[in-house]
């Protein structure tokens, strides 16, 4: 797995102060996407040890909330198979920070029996707290949105939803 970028003091994408890993690769490809670069699988460096201790380390001080994944694709199976280490690390190290995530996917799609989902799906949706789910769809574009850019996608909470059997969107 590549990453195009690291984000240690991010206020935009999730609640509070954030630690933000801007994965690679991408196969959804939307319109006017904020970071075509990172479609490419190969972009930016290398997901190694280093950049794993360099996550944990940002995360460590007590102002930082917690984790966010976006890129890229994070739910493209070959992200997940390396994002599913990085969060039970996460987890582990950090049990009271909360793990947000997007996706161009909607919550059914990963879900599904299809691309994007594969062995690690599972695990990886039970360590994430809030999903935002859905394409960036530029006709539906708009800023005054907040942590989303288009009124399709939708803010879920993921833990509440497991809990209801159905989806349950997050309340800011």
């Amino acid at each position: 797995m590549h990453y195009g970028n690291i984000k240690k003091l991010d206020i935009a994408d999730g609640d509070g102060v954030r630690v933000t890993l801007f994965v690679s690769g991408c196969r959804n490809r939307c319109e006017n996407c904020f970071q075509p670069e990172t479609w490419d699988f190969d972009y930016g460096k290398p997901f190694t040890e280093e950049t794993v201790q360099e996550l944990l380390a940002a995360l460590q001080p007590s102002y930082v909330d917690g984790l966010t994944l976006l890129g890229g694709e994070p739910f493209e199976p070959e992200n997940q198979r390396e994002l599913v280490k990085l969060l039970r690390r996460v987890r582990k190290v950090y049990p009271k920070k909360d793990v947000w995530s997007y996706s161009g996917y909607t919550l059914e799609q990963i879900c599904g029996d299809g691309h994007p989902h594969c062995e690690v799906t599972a695990e990886m949706l039970s360590m994430i707290d809030v999903l935002v789910d859905g394409r960036f769809v530029e006709a539906l574009k708009d800023v005054s949105l907040k942590f989303r850019g288009s009124s399709n996608q939708r803010i879920i909470d993921l833990k509440q939803t497991k809990v209801a059997g159905k989806i349950v969107l997050y309340c800011e």
